[in-house]
């Protein structure tokens, strides 16, 4: 199962993911995880939230420029070498991670690893047929 990760395209001005993170707070969402990568002239902002399509909708009305994004989220014991396992898996298995970011919000002793895979469904079987736990929300 994937679940829904929404990018946000911000221009890379001082305050900007200020903004976002008081849009959603204004309208009562958790972020549930984070991520961000930029560039000179803009960052991408990933966020997982708690109510997905209001965040969506909340951030549209302000005029942010917005993407939905399957992404797998997979739940690894927290501790060392627990993410290197899953990508041993993938390797074997050719999958290409075209990013990846992590949250602690799960379980105690859990960690929610967020993939966005070349090959989703491909990737989902692997996840299945290895036993991987896959985390639906969190």
């Amino acid at each position: 199962m994937q679940i829904k990760q929404i990018s946000v395209f911000l221009e890379n001005n001082a305050g900007r993911l200020g903004e976002v993170t008081k849009v959603l707070a204004e309208a009562n969402i958790n972020i549930r995880a984070i991520s961000i990568a930029d560039t000179a002239d803009f960052g991408i902002l990933r966020i997982i939230a708690d109510k997905n399509l209001e965040a969506l909708k909340a951030l549209n009305d302000e005029g942010f420029t917005t993407r939905i994004t399957d992404v797998v989220a997979v739940e690894i014991e927290d501790k060392p070498g627990s993410l290197a396992h899953v990508m041993e898996i993938f390797q074997k298995e050719s999958v290409n991670i075209e990013y990846l970011y992590a949250s602690l919000e799960g379980k105690e002793g859990k960690a929610v690893v967020i993939f966005k895979l070349e090959d989703a469904d491909k990737g989902l079987k692997i996840v299945d047929a290895n036993g991987l736990s896959m985390v639906e929300k969190f």
